[in-house]
């Protein structure tokens, strides 16, 4: 039997096992990062106009350069590998001469950034950290060390061994540490110290300790005035996304708008991490509306090719990575702007007027407004997050149940329990892939919107047309006498290896399209906050799903096979008309199939029915192709009884 909580333990581990790897290999690289970034910090302590003014830091200096020069070299090979090492060592060449600071500074700072681009590594949190969690962490885990207030001055410090702990409250150095670097610490500790790894802890939590240190030094006021110059300049908050706010340092901000500024800044907005949230989404939609000015300056101009190229971007770029965002606080807007971009697209391959062509995209610079408005509140409600996240698994996970226990009821109904194991394979193995693609869309690449698509495009079809050929199988069999002969005459060859493979197949396409889509709708809920909301509603839609399952097995195993084989082809059928429909959906968004909106029909994502040509016409073929294999099928058995 299935098992439907199997689902989440194999998540789970599917999840560490895929980890493991990837941290194996960026954990060296974020050592040798945190060491350049203390040396980048540091070195002006123990260096001042070519003389040692700290020996003990200069020490330090040397130590650590030789350090991050001798891991560089045990890093997995790599095209860059060779600079690296070379930087590295005229790093440590530059040191021992005594060079000035700001030279010494450039370069380590230039080399950290080639070891993350070359080993990548998280660069900021999946969502805004609360800092507030942070504060209480820090009381918990650093006050005895660093002191309650950040001074270095905590009742343990004294005992500790030399280099004493760090000072958050000091302005001058804080003004060089950007959050991820205290992130680095925080995760792995500092070598030949008596900072601890803290990796243990929950990334979130990291991240909120680390902004909560990284606040330390700039007191309250400067919060307050930083939100006024914050609220005032729009060239300021342009672009200063989450990542950003990680990465930047005070110092470096400050070449922009001036150290006071920055200061005040920084002591806000590391204080409030949520306020980029909506830059974030302002940004994305800013793109958006930037691709269809364009569009519509080249369809101004005759270049229909590129209008609509731009107009796919708008979408693909622009609106597509804030719309599962968007879905979970009002799919209804959602739902309004894919069809306002379909129509768009719709109209530049009819070569409407141009003035239609722009009341087009006046409609969704309205749209987008609204858009706006809805996700500015910088966190989905509890309940919102609850709902979101049940509903999402409760539809994308009752297909793939659905299609699983059938194979696996029909494989018991057969007496082929042998062949189970393919199954199960298959279902385990999807889930290992998409926790695989969660890990690589997180640390290594960027999943675009037009991968996203295809894979739910093609993986849709491609089951949509396994269960095609399935379901009329299954319908065939539905006469008792049919599988009895069935039985006989095949049933000992039918599922050989080749045919057990097929199984594995069937179940990984089915529940890997479910999982890759409920993966995109999950991080962009999670990134909204009320993670502990999320994990109930996933916690109660695996409930749910369970005892659907059980349900589903324990009716299966009552029913004659007759019956069985009805019902089941019948379901099948079912779910191969909306899977062809979602898989043509996927491939319109994408690009790769022409959009023809047919004004007035409904729209059912559960049922896979949206109001386009293309995806009716493909699922009134697919029925069709399903009512000609029926019949094929009674006919058969009506000339068999003759």
């Amino acid at each position: 039997m299935m098992g439907t909580p199997l689902f989440a333990v194999v998540a789970t581990v599917a999840s560490l096992l895929v980890a493991a790897p990837a941290f194996a290999q960026t954990a060296p690289a974020q050592t040798v990062w945190r060491l350049l970034d203390y040396i980048a910090v540091d070195y002006p302590e123990a260096i001042s106009d070519g003389r040692i003014v700290n020996q003990a830091e200069y020490d330090e200096m040397k130590e650590f350069s030789s350090s991050a020069r001798t891991r560089i070299e045990e890093l997995p090979p790599s095209n860059g590998k060779a600079s690296l090492q070379q930087q590295a060592a005229s790093l440590e060449r530059s040191i021992a001469i005594r060079a000035p600071a700001t030279s010494i500074a450039m370069a380590a700072r230039n080399l950290a950034a080639e070891v993350i681009k070359i080993y990548p590594v998280p660069l900021a949190p999946s969502g805004a950290p609360d800092v507030a969690r942070g504060a209480a962490l820090y009381t918990e885990h650093c006050a005895s060390c660093h002191g309650a207030t950040g001074n270095g001055d905590g009742p343990q410090a004294r005992r500790l061994d030399p280099p004493p702990p760090i000072a958050f409250t000091d302005e001058a150095r804080a003004r060089e540490r950007s959050v991820f670097a205290l992130y680095q610490v925080i995760e792995q500790g500092l070598p030949d110290t008596s900072m601890a790894s803290f990796v243990s802890m929950p990334p979130q939590d990291r991240w909120a300790l680390a902004f909560y240190v990284g606040s330390l030094a700039f007191p309250q006021s400067r919060a307050q005035q930083g939100q006024a110059a914050w609220d005032s300049d729009a060239k300021l908050r342009q672009g200063f996304n989450l990542e950003k706010l990680v990465s930047i340092t005070p110092a470096a901000l400050a070449a922009d708008i001036g150290s006071n500024r920055a200061n005040n800044v920084m002591a806000y907005l590391r204080r409030h991490p949520d306020i980029t949230a909506t830059i974030q989404v302002s940004g994305a939609l800013s793109l958006a509306r930037s691709k269809l000015d364009e569009a519509m300056a080249a369809y101004e101009r005759g270049d229909r090719k590129s209008a609509t190229d731009l107009a796919l971007s708008a979408y693909l770029d622009g609106f597509e990575p804030v719309e599962g965002m968007l879905s979970a606080k009002d799919s209804g807007l959602m739902v309004r702007i894919e069809g306002a971009m379909a129509d768009l697209r719709t109209g530049i391959a009819a070569s409407e007027l141009a003035e239609t062509v722009k009341g087009r995209i006046n409609t969704l610079d309205g749209l987008f407004e609204k858009a706006e408005t809805v996700l500015s509140s910088n966190e989905t409600s509890g309940a919102s997050a609850f709902i979101a996240a049940f509903t999402i698994l409760v539809r994308e996970g009752l297909e793939a149940i659905l299609i699983v226990v059938a194979m696996i009821a029909f494989l018991s109904k057969a007496n082929r329990r042998d062949a189970l194991p393919y199954v199960h394979g298959g279902w385990a193995a999807a889930i290992v892939a998409g926790a695989a693609t969660w890990a690589a869309a997180t640390w290594l690449i960027t999943i675009s919107g037009a991968s996203r698509e295809l894979t739910e495009g093609f993986g849709g079809i491609l089951a949509a047309f396994v269960l095609l050929w399935v379901g009329i199988w299954m319908h065939g069999k539905s006469n008792a006498d049919a599988w009895q002969r069935y039985i006989r005459e095949k049933l000992s060859h039918a599922l050989n290896r080749r045919s057990a493979w097929f199984l594995f197949a069937l179940a990984f396409v089915v529940v890997y399209r479910e999982v890759f889509e409920t993966i995109l709708f999950y991080a962009a809920i999670w990134s909204q906050g009320n993670g502990s909301s999320v994990l109930m509603g996933a916690l109660a839609a695996i409930t749910v799903l369970s005892v659907i399952a059980t349900l589903l097995m324990h009716y299966s195993r009552t029913l004659p096979i007759g019956k069985f084989f009805a019902y089941s082809s019948a379901l099948i059928a079912i779910l191969a008309i909306v899977l062809i429909g979602k898989g043509t959906a996927a491939l319109q968004e994408a690009g790769y199939l022409p959009i023809v909106r047919w004004i007035g029909l409904p729209r059912n994502e559960f049922l896979g029915i949206f109001p386009t040509r293309e995806t009716i016409l493909a699922q009134a073929a697919m029925l069709a192709l399903l009512t000609l294999g029926f019949f094929y099928n009674r006919a058969k058995a009506r000339s068999r009884a003759v």
